[in-house]
């Protein structure tokens, strides 16, 4: 994308009067894995989230949310720990991109369901933690965390010191409130671990509409929050 058109989303957006978080959805719909056995691939890999590290600061953005469930999946004749140490090399090399952008690279647990590396909020931790750098972090999902064995706010709890976003959800795939996840205690242990970055809402199913979804996802965690006193 040329400087100039990302100066001009940057205005728009400033315009708008919105914030760019970041960037989602990192790697889908391309060729690239995190945990390719090809080293050529994981180069390749590296080389555009860097060029994706960029975009995101050049718009004003911080977090690179890094779900992409299909790009760091098992492939066929790679063991779960073969692919932890292709992960671990190459968000380490991503590191100076990051650093150099001031930018944080958001490690996302999926349930079971979606992948089969990165399954827990715990898992994801000791890859932080072995990785060692504060550009690094973790992203919790409220739908991917009800798959854990824990309950949510022990998750997030465990977690207190990785937190650098957070999705809220439910596992219906719509928004907060329009499911059977109670978001109270969740909240509370948010407040208890003293989170103070962005809360964003993560749909998947759109069927009652994208402005409902908002308006009342918006109100419902306002309601909570102030219930809490």
């Amino acid at each position: 994308m040329p400087e100039a058109m990302r100066s001009e989303i940057r205005r728009t957006i400033a315009r708008s009067g919105l914030d760019c978080v970041g960037l989602h959805w990192l790697l889908a719909k391309t060729d690239f894995h995190v945990a390719h056995p090809d080293p050529e691939v994981r180069r390749h890999t590296v080389d555009y989230l860097g060029h994706l590290a960029r975009l995101c600061a050049d718009l004003g953005g911080r977090v690179l949310v890094f779900g992409s469930p299909s790009q760091r999946s098992l492939m066929p004749g790679v063991s779960l720990e073969a692919a932890t140490q292709h992960l671990h090399e190459v968000f380490s090399k991503l590191i100076p991109v990051l650093e150099a952008t001031d930018t944080v690279v958001a490690l996302e647990p999926l349930t079971p369901a979606e992948t089969d590396v990165l399954t827990t909020a715990a898992e994801t931790r000791r890859l932080i933690d072995s990785i060692g750098s504060p550009h690094v972090r973790l992203l919790l999902d409220v739908k991917a965390m009800s798959s854990e064995q824990e309950p949510i706010p022990q998750v997030i709890l465990a977690s207190a010191s990785h937190i650098e976003h957070f999705h809220a959800n439910d596992v219906n795939l719509q928004g907060p409130g329009f499911g059977a996840i109670d978001y109270a205690p969740i909240f509370g242990a948010l407040n208890e671990v003293r989170y103070a970055g962005w809360v964003s809402v993560e749909v998947f199913d759109y069927a009652p509409g994208p402005e409902r979804l908002a308006r009342e996802s918006i109100a419902y965690m306002q309601r909570i929050e102030s219930d809490r006193g």
